[in-house]
């Protein structure tokens, strides 16, 4: 039962997993949406452009019908004619074609969803196999699509029904006005018509946007064990990683090993820890060069042991070195009296073992503050 839960698709998609997704085309598209922004580009322009393109398109006609005698003899003057006509349909159209390619582009930045994948263009088979299109023909999507046009004609029917009754007396009207002043009626009516009809579309993009987002976002769920494979892809194999600190953490301590030889002085636990200490001049302060516990702490005694490096059992400042200074930073400045009576002792040993005298004592009662000394070890 745990690798069935396991297996199924119950977690919301990454982003990694939309991202892939996006790169190989899949992205919420809403057709409704499409079609919702064309239409109303083309209402809005016909309500506020409508007579103006009335007045080019009589204009074009007018032009077009207008036989010239000079046309009748020279047949060579026919086609600059036609080009010249259809310079100016083009030219009177542009601004609508431009609105309506406007409006079909917008779309996909509505759902976040424009998006060049070159990946969809290399073609795929699957998508002209029979058994494969007879299965989307009758699947989930395809009934959902089939309702939402059964939804869609009789919400636009039933609208269009309602304007047709409340207008019934200004369409029976223009059987008594003139052809201009019919015509213009006519087409007002058509306009308004047309644009309550496409503001009447909202209620099918407001349905249909939210569940094409709820099923594409649906469709990229994972499983417990494809979200646990991509996180072990995306931050490394657990073991990997540990097997990286633990060569990290070798090499940092060889590093740290070879800095002991150099080091002025060793403060012991006895036992336990073991910090190295250095300071040349120039330097701020002194500073750690290395530091550790147990076998580590052994290992730096026996370093230093091997180079002649002083030791010195002061087991408060070995513990307060240990808990809070950082190999090569400074030692805090609460420990400059103590490690200052340390570095002292050792520059006086250094002077007996040259000129000899009277052998110098260790220094006791180091001025260690005790909240920075942790509890003994």
């Amino acid at each position: 039962m745990a690798e069935e839960s396991d297996l199924e698709k119950t977690e919301e998609p990454t982003g990694r997993r939309i991202e892939q997704a996006r790169e190989q085309g899949q992205v919420p598209h809403s057709r409704e949406l499409g079609t919702f922004l064309i239409l109303l580009v083309a209402a809005a322009s016909f309500w506020m452009m409508g007579g103006w393109f009335m007045q080019r398109a009589l204009a074009i006609a007018r032009k077009a019908f207008s036989i010239e005698p000079a046309l009748v003899r020279e047949s060579g003057l026919m086609l600059p004619r036609l080009a010249d006509i259809s310079a100016d349909a083009i030219l009177t159209f542009s601004p609508l074609f431009f609105l309506l390619m406007l409006a079909a582009v917008l779309p996909p930045f509505f759902l976040n969803a424009w998006v060049f994948a070159p990946k969809t263009i290399v073609p795929d088979l699957n998508r002209i196999n029979p058994v494969t299109g007879f299965g989307r023909l009758f699947s989930w999507n395809s009934l959902m699509e089939l309702l939402k046009a059964v939804l869609k004609a009789i919400l636009v029917g039933g609208v269009a029904a309602i304007l047709i009754w409340r207008e019934r007396d200004e369409l029976v009207g223009l059987l008594a006005q003139s052809l201009e002043v019919g015509l213009a009626h006519a087409g007002e009516l058509v306009t308004y018509s047309f644009l309550v009809l496409v503001v009447t579309l909202i209620l099918v993009v407001a349905a249909d946007v939210p569940f094409q987002l709820w099923q594409y976002f649906d469709r990229l769920k994972m499983s417990k064990e494809e979200v646990k494979q991509e996180m072990k892809e995306m931050m490394g194999d657990p073991q990997v990683k540990g097997r990286i600190r633990s060569l990290q953490m070798q090499a940092a301590r060889r590093r740290m090993m070879s800095a002991v030889p150099q080091a002025d002085v060793i403060v012991t636990n006895p036992t336990h820890f073991a910090v190295a200490l250095s300071y040349k001049s120039g330097m701020g302060a002194p500073k750690v060069v290395a530091k550790g516990v147990g076998e580590v702490a052994q290992k730096i005694k026996a370093t230093g042991a091997e180079h002649a490096v002083p030791l010195l059992e002061a087991p408060p400042l070995a513990r307060a070195l240990y808990k809070h200074a950082s190999i090569d930073q400074e030692i805090p400045s609460a420990l400059y009296n103590a490690v200052a009576e340390v570095l002292a002792y050792v520059y006086q040993l250094a002077a007996w073992r040259q000129v000899g005298g009277t052998y110098p004592m260790p220094p006791v009662d180091l001025p260690v503050p005790p909240e920075l000394v942790p509890e003994a070890a």
